[in-house]
This record gives structure tokens, sequence and C-alpha cells, in this order.
């Protein structure tokens, strides 16, 4: 083709405004592709290909998949993408933040419409029995590059080889099974805004309501919940993101405990809401297997963060107890942040500071043992909405607490993606007389990498993907993947721990921690 015009830069594109006529100079010609690899070395090398069929040769991973849905879009990366502060401290954030950039890439689906009638990837179609997780991988890819929303995407040919995805480096898994030593399971759940409306069918319309719009979102939003709840396999769960109705009949986390079976109680702190927010943190238990004992406590933290609820937990036929402790600090989110809150640039986000001070309250107030029963150390459970190496975390490290999290699956642990980065907000930390009895922790990955096309909403979607989308099992039942514990509490496994525990104190000469 020759054409005449002037080129011209519009929201980011390269664009060609014709002054003359379109002549074809040639037909029935074929175009090789360039060849492009990630990462680049800077971001701006991608424009030396806008305009172009390119080919990436490599086997990509597929590291996000939130836009599948509304735009058919996948993020693609060489390698999982990890959030900054989840590998370094903050001072070295801007390091990882800047390979990330250069190592990323829309496969977008060669169409602007929002919310599609038909996804296709994977092929043939998306569905909650054909998912597109995040951590496949990704062969043949190709497509005419383009900056487009501020991003740098590929649009496939029409009629070229599709993409290929392979399942095998992220498939889906069953829940981990309990390690063999421990007789204690307390898991950590954020169940993605669960409200229940007045607890009989309606009250959804209330302006309060952060979940399902309706009794029939709420019965699908329910029945995944439930399913992944008795899928953990746990005698202790904390929860986050539950709504802050009261313990009466009718509130959510009754009728939710109520799911799980006639054994299944729930911790009341005595009083009739949890803090002022819409949504609470709350411990729920399978009296079969453990009983409370001392007093359920909270701590009044500030109007940001919500209220943690604490209480010791003993397995029947032991002695031992542990008292457990759920969190919930206060989001990343920065409207209304000032001062020191505002965002400082180094990967913590906003409202980074009211995070570390309530996570140095909570160190305090558990320190006083709020409960009044004597166990064996503190589990502290929850969403702290901080990464690894963040301050939140690091104040709580330096109080004493062990990160389970890191030191059980270290490196490749992760419960939560953003922005195609994956983290732990998620959190396990012990205090050091506890956490040698913990044997093992794990991430459940059923949320984080799923698609939010299969999560229980019906607003936009046709008839046919409110159908084909959902499915009442535990996949995508919220945004954050759970977290399990295996606690061995029973005399056998202490003493043996404890024998073990002294000779690795002995040969690294001190005494063992109490």
């Amino acid at each position: 083709m020759h054409v005449t015009g002037k080129v011209e830069e519009k929201y980011g594109q390269t664009q060609l405004t014709l002054s003359g006529a379109v002549a074809v100079c040639a037909s029935g010609q074929s175009v090789t592709p360039a060849t492009l690899a990630l990462p680049v070395d800077s971001p701006s090398a991608f424009a030396a290909y806008e305009g172009m069929l390119v080919r990436l040769p490599q086997t990509l991973t597929v590291t996000e998949v939130y836009e599948l849905g509304r735009y058919g879009s996948v993020l693609l990366s060489n390698g999982r993408l990890r959030t900054p502060t989840s590998v370094v401290p903050p001072a070295q954030a801007k390091t990882v933040a800047d390979a990330n950039a250069r190592n990323r890439l829309i496969l977008d689906d060669g169409s602007n419409k929002q919310n599609p009638a038909a996804v296709p990837y994977p092929a043939p179609a998306l569905s909650a029995s054909n998912t597109l997780r995040a951590g496949y991988t990704v062969a043949n890819v190709e497509g005419v590059l383009e900056m487009r929303y501020g991003a740098w995407r590929l649009q496939p040919v029409p009629g070229a080889r599709a993409p290929s995805f392979g399942t095998s480096a992220n498939p889906r898994t069953a829940a981990p099974a309990r390690d063999s030593r421990a007789n204690l399971r307390v898991a950590s759940f954020n169940v993605l805004n669960y409200f229940n409306g007045d607890g009989t069918g309606g009250g959804f319309d209330d302006p309060n309501n952060r979940g399902a719009k309706s009794d029939e979102e709420f019965a699908r939003q329910d029945a995944k919940i439930v399913s992944a709840l008795k899928a953990l396999d746990a005698d202790v769960i904390g929860l986050m993101e539950i709504e802050n109705d009261g313990y009466g009949p009718l509130s959510a986390v009754r009728q939710l405990a109520a799911k799980l079976g006639d054994s299944w109680r729930v911790v009341d702190p005595g009083s009739a809401r949890l803090g002022g927010d819409a949504i609470a943190v709350a411990l729920i238990y399978d009296s079969r297997k453990v009983k409370p004992v001392g007093n359920a406590a909270t701590l009044a933290i500030d109007d940001k963060n919500r209220q943690p609820i604490a209480q010791t937990f003993q397995p029947f036929g032991g002695s031992r107890a542990v008292t457990v402790a759920v969190n919930h600090l206060k989001s990343k989110n920065c409207p209304n942040a000032t001062g020191d809150d505002l965002d400082q640039g180094d990967g913590q986000g906003c409202w980074n500071a009211t995070r570390s001070r309530a996570a140095a309250k909570v160190a305090d107030w558990l320190a006083r043992n709020p409960t009044g029963a004597h166990s064996e150390g503190v589990l502290l459970i929850g969403d702290l909405n901080s990464y690894t190496y963040e301050d939140p975390v690091r104040t709580l490290e330096s109080r004493g607490y062990v990160n389970l999290v890191s030191s059980k699956i270290g490196a490749p642990a992760y419960s939560y993606v953003y922005n195609g980065e994956a983290g732990y907000l998620d959190h396990a930390l012990a205090t050091n007389a506890l956490a040698w009895r913990v044997k093992a922790v794990h991430d459940w990955h059923i949320n984080a990498d799923e698609p939010i096309a299969l999560q229980y909403t019906l607003a936009y979607k046709t008839a046919e993907q409110q159908r084909t989308y959902y499915a009442p099992d535990a996949y995508r039942s919220s945004d954050h993947d759970p977290v399990l514990i295996d606690i061995a509490l029973a005399d056998e496994y202490a003493a043996a721990a404890s024998r073990r525990g002294a000779e690795m104190a002995a040969a690294h000469g001190r005494r063992p921690l109490r």
C-alpha cells in the first residue's frame, strides 16, 4: 500500500491522518513477524515495534486475568511477576517495579467491546470448567503491537493460529492435606464482603451493603464460600470481610457457621457489633474438635483498622491450648490519606503508618494475654494489607513474632494478585513459644489466580455467562486465597519437638525459646 498523510500521536497511539488516496501496490503478500522477547531493555523499547506484526518466541506466563471477562485480555510476562515489597524491602522496591514494567505485555482479543458475549481465551471459550489461571503458560503468541489505554497490547490477526495455553504449571488443586503430626488446623480466609441482607432473604438494598445485591446473588456467593470453608478441614477459622451485623440468629456470621454443620460455633465478644465499620473479622470453630477457654477479647484500635478478635482454644483430648487472634488492617486505598499516611513511593502504598501503629498496638495488647487463659503462644492471622517486607509485618516481627508463611513456604508464597503482581497480604505469625509447634503452612490457590468473571456476581454477564461462568465450588469464591496452619499441640508431638528444639539450640550454643 502507498499512503500519504500526517503522523500524529493521539492518546499514546501513533496514528496517520490521511491527506490523499490509498494506493494498493500489491496483494496476497505475506508478512514476516518481527521477533520481540520479554523482558525488553526498557519500556520505551516497545515503541520500535508499534504497529508491526510481532511474535514472541518464548513460552510466557499468564500473570493476571483480572480483565479477561470484561475486555477479553490477559497480562503476560516472562515468568511470574512478584509484588516488589513481597520480595525486597521498600528501599529496593523501585528496582523490582522497574524490572516488572519491562516484563509485561497484554494479549488482547482484537475487539474494543466491554463484557464480550464470547471470551476467546482459553479456547473454545472461558467457563467455570474451562478456566484460565494466572500461572498458566502460553506459547505461540503473535499479533500486532499497539499502545492502547495506557498499556502495550498485542491484537491477534484474524485467521492466525491461536495462542496455546498450558495448565500444568499451576493447575487447580484440592485443599492441602493436614500434616500427620498436627492435631489442630487453623485457617484464615477473607470472605469477600459476605453480607446476608436481613437474614431472611431481603435487605440487600441497604446502603451499607458491600456484598451481594440480591438474594439470588447471595445464594451463589454463599454456595461458593461454604464449599471453600468445608474443604479447608479446619478446626478454627478466622474470617475477614464478613458483615458486621452482630451475633444474633440472623447475623451473617452465625448463619454462615450453621451452614458448616451443627457443631460449628461463633466466638461472641459480648458486644452488639465489632467496631464501627460495615465489615468485621470473626472467629468460628468446630465444637467437636476444640473448646474455647478464657474470654473472647477485642481491642478498639482506631477508626481505620478493623477491631481484632482473640480467643484461646484447646483441642479435646489434650491439655495444651493456643490463642488465635484475627486481624484486618486498613487497606492501601488512598482517598483521605494525609501526612505520613500518604503514599511515600516506596511500594507500601497509602495508610502504611496507620497500619504500622495498629500492628504495634495489637502486639502490645496480645502480650497482656487479653483472653486470660494460659496457652502455648499466640497465632496472629488475617489480612494485614501489608506484604512481607513492609513496616507492619516488620513491626510484628520486631515484637517477637515469627512469620510462618515466610519460614514455611518461603519466596513462592502469595495469596493475592494485584496489577499482575503476586504477593501475600494474608498472614500467619506466631510467638516464638508457639512457632516450633507449627508443622505446615499452606496458601491454597483457589482465588487469586482465577478470573474475576467466575465470581458469584450476575452483573455485566449474559444469561448464558451467568450459567457457564458459575459453579458452586471453592474456585474464585473470594479474591484472597485462604491460609492453612497445622499445629502440633498434642503432648507426644510436643515432647519430640521439644527434644529436637533443645538439640538444635545446643548445636547453635543457645537455650531453646520458651
